[in-house]
């Protein structure tokens, strides 16, 4: 059966129209959806058919095999022309002008969805929950590898439907669909940085310290006298081996032979005429006390008493 000539066969609503975007018909509200525009006569045919209401399409490139799925807002175009939004000709890789099947189609209500914004610009937005959701009014149904636009602040978004529940279309009129949504496209994961290692442990790095620095040696200077003059005996530097090593014995021996030691060579030093800086170089070894030996009481001697003498006469 035709009708009006353009070929509408059996029960079933099916027809090639030629295509172009919105802009050649003055409607930018085009964009924000997925509406499009028919002809009248396809409203007529659509009349005369028991069809699922709201009128859902299947749009399809024969030339390249690939399917999308729209609603319709009017049906204003000229005959054997449609008009839809240029996102939608991209992702049916459609030109002005080219063929284009659209046919009647009852889609599943959607229970899930799975999108993937282009960019991660879109997550920057400030609520784009809301904003998804008040696009998505203006949308009738999804395809699984559509890229649908969302337009918002003077901006453009694309978002691809990466996955829709329970079929490849899906209708989102009046349904509780839960949204997922997967990592942008420029998205990049951080990397990250293995913390430096050391390289020397603590105690590795306390053992070249305690040979790096150099031992302490006391008492290993030169002599000199304050008055100038040349000394009359040069003794020979002391062994710093044998100053350290007496040390170590003091030490162990539990400090019975600290005092004998510096004694011995303090008085050396100074019997020999020398001048010996230190805590103890100038003091002579304390000599141990005699015991005193008693002696017996004296007797007290008459104190002095001023003018106690006798008296004598001038004149005799």
């Amino acid at each position: 059966m035709f009708f009006d000539g353009y070929g509408y066969h059996g029960r079933s609503f099916e027809q090639t129209y030629r295509c172009y975007p919105a802009s050649f018909i003055d409607k930018p509200q085009l964009e924000n959806g997925d509406k499009i525009i028919m002809p009248p006569s396809a409203l007529d045919r659509l009349a005369s058919l028991h069809i699922d209401y709201p009128m859902l399409f299947e749009l399809r490139n024969d030339s390249t095999e690939r399917v999308s799925h729209c609603g319709v807002l009017e049906f204003i175009a000229e005959e054997g022309m449609i008009y839809m939004p240029y996102w939608m000709m991209e992702n049916l890789c459609l030109q002005e002008g080219d063929i284009v099947t659209v046919k009647n189609v009852t889609l599943p209500k959607g229970k899930y969805v799975k999108l993937q914004p282009h960019t991660k610009d879109f997550l920057d937005i400030s609520n784009p929950k809301a904003i998804l959701e008040t696009t998505l009014r203006n949308f009738s149904c999804l395809t699984t590898g559509d890229s649908i636009m969302v337009a918002y602040n003077n901006k453009k978004y694309y978002i691809d439907i990466v996955e829709t529940k329970p079929s490849n279309g899906i209708s989102i009129i009046e349904t509780d669909c839960e949204v997922d949504f997967a990592p942008p496209l420029d998205y990049k994961e951080p990397e990250r940085t293995a913390p430096s290692r050391p390289s020397n442990s603590p105690a590795e790095v306390q053992e070249d310290a305690t040979e790096v620095e150099p031992k302490f040696y006391p008492f290993t200077g030169g002599a000199r006298r304050l008055d100038g003059k040349p000394l009359k005996q040069q003794l020979p530097p002391p062994s710093s081996s044998s100053g350290y090593s007496d040390k170590q014995v003091n030490v162990t021996n539990g400090g019975k032979k600290s005092a004998a030691a510096p004694s011995s060579q303090n008085s050396s030093r100074q019997s020999q005429g020398k001048l010996v800086f230190g805590s103890n170089a100038n003091r002579a070894p304390e000599k141990q006390k005699e015991p005193v030996k008693e002696e017996p009481p004296k007797k007290e001697e008459p104190k002095f008493q001023a003018f106690s003498g006798k008296k004598y006469s001038l004149r005799g």
